[in-house]
């Protein structure tokens, strides 16, 4: 959703973003998105029916509840590669875990990681001292560079758009337990690695700037 009117909060991260996604591709500062979604955990009752000559696939409407899981994905568009984390809960702590996984992981030889994210209150360096002792913390914090998507503006985080993909492709189904969830999810991580889908992003801070005017201040000149 974009805010209906001028809002110069907006703006300043949108234009922040904009300028981050224009960099041209450095493995030594690599540009990552990071998002979250959640999955119901649904089993099934009775075991389904397969399709069969003349018969579609039946499944019983009623159906067993797991509760649900929740998914960290980070994703570096101009490398079409992504990583899915599978975790019970959300909280700061989780998020701090997911962004070591990848500081230590992946991008352990990076200079640093641009980050970009959403501003819920979880994703800040304040979520690493949450996590670990102060000086694992520091450490951590300095590898990341962090910029925030405007409220309202969560169509900027490619990340989110990573998401809508395993929905779709992976997650349109019934998953009936967290093992089950993260078997399917590492497979289609996999794939879409292997394939090295990427995302170009286009729309740039000079057209933010005539698209998207009704957004800006309107400057009084003295």
């Amino acid at each position: 959703m974009i805010p209906p009117k001028a809002s110069a909060a907006f703006v300043a991260n949108m234009e922040d973003v904009l300028d981050t996604y224009a960099r041209p591709h450095d493995p030594s500062r690599p540009v990552v998105c990071v998002d979250e979604g959640g999955k119901q955990l649904i089993g099934d009752v009775r075991e389904p029916l397969p399709v069969r000559p003349g018969s579609p696939a039946k499944q019983d409407g009623e159906y067993a509840r797991g509760g649900t899981a929740n998914l960290f994905m980070a994703f570096e568009p101009l490398a079409g590669w992504r990583h899915v984390e599978v975790t019970e809960r959300k909280t700061s702590v989780d998020f701090a875990r997911f962004l070591r996984v990848l500081g230590d992981g992946r991008y352990a030889g990076a200079e640093r990681v641009v980050l970009v994210c959403d501003n819920l209150s979880t994703h800040t360096p304040a979520a690493l001292y949450e996590a670990f002792e102060p000086a694992e913390a520091r450490r951590l914090a300095e590898r990341f560079e962090w910029h925030y998507t405007p409220r309202h503006g969560s169509w900027l985080n490619v990340a989110e758009m990573e998401l809508s993909a395993v929905a779709r492709q992976c997650l349109d189904r019934r998953i009936p337990d967290l093992g089950t969830l993260r078997r399917e999810v590492a497979a289609w991580e996999a794939a879409r690695n292997a394939a090295v889908v990427k995302v170009e992003w286009h729309f740039t801070t000079a057209d933010a700037r005539v698209k998207l005017k009704r957004l800006y201040p309107t400057i009084q000149l003295q």
